[in-house]
């Protein structure tokens, strides 16, 4: 485009290709902005893609998962494992069970849902839980927390029940129809032993009956 000499007026056609070329300037930046913002919003959202991605496999990695066994048992011989010759029958009222805590036995009609307790729950309805095939797991009440902790991470999701229990003979017993472990401390390796062995074991009166739509005991939490 050629300049205008200084005192004349441009010209229409002069006019105009100033105004083209003001346009195209205008245009041309305008497009540099754009560019600048799609480069800017594509960055933030992969750091959001990212972050999220972060978030997601933390918890997952995070986030405790319950242990996993097999059901029914395999004859395997755990150490310090109790066994008795308990009958099973419905009745009710309160039952003077020959073991503490009880491992099988009469019991009432309603079986204990599942899950973890944190107050002491009736031990007729624990035991018609067992009788279907759970684990019941106490622990004393003075427990720490950090190894009660510990002790939930071993347990399944399912057919198990944890609560405390006064007066037990170690801080941690395990207790399966008919079958007992009594252990001191929630890193002993026998624990996951005897859930190996016993948890779901296929020798109990009703194997497979439910763990769930019975009743709740006291305290229920999961």
């Amino acid at each position: 485009m050629s300049a205008t000499p200084p005192g004349r007026k441009p010209t229409v056609k002069q006019q105009r290709a100033e105004q083209r070329a003001r346009k195209l300037e205008a245009y041309k930046r305008e497009q540099a902005r754009q560019k600048r913002n799609r480069r800017i919003g594509i960055g933030a959202a992969i750091v959001g893609a990212l972050a999220v991605v972060g978030v997601i496999v933390t918890s997952v990695v995070l986030i405790p998962q319950p242990a996993n066994y097999t059901a029914g048992g395999s004859g395997a011989d755990v150490e310090g494992v109790q066994t008795f010759e308990n009958t099973s029958l419905h009745v009710d009222g309160t039952v003077d069970y020959p073991q503490n805590p009880p491992a099988g036995g009469e019991h009432n009609p309603a079986w204990l849902n599942c899950g973890v307790y944190s107050e002491q729950v009736p031990s007729e309805n624990a035991v018609h839980s067992m009788e279907h095939g759970a684990v019941w797991v106490t622990y004393d009440p003075s427990l720490p927390d950090d190894e009660l902790s510990a002790l939930r991470a071993q347990l399944p999701s399912t057919y198990v029940i944890l609560s405390p229990f006064e007066g037990l003979p170690s801080p941690i017993v395990l207790s399966g129809w008919n079958t007992q472990l009594q252990v001191e401390s929630a890193d002993d390796e026998r624990i996951a032993e005897y859930l190996e062995e016993y948890w779901r074991s296929d020798l109990v009166p009703e194997p497979g009956a439910l763990c769930t739509g019975g009743i709740d005991g006291p305290g229920r939490e999961s």
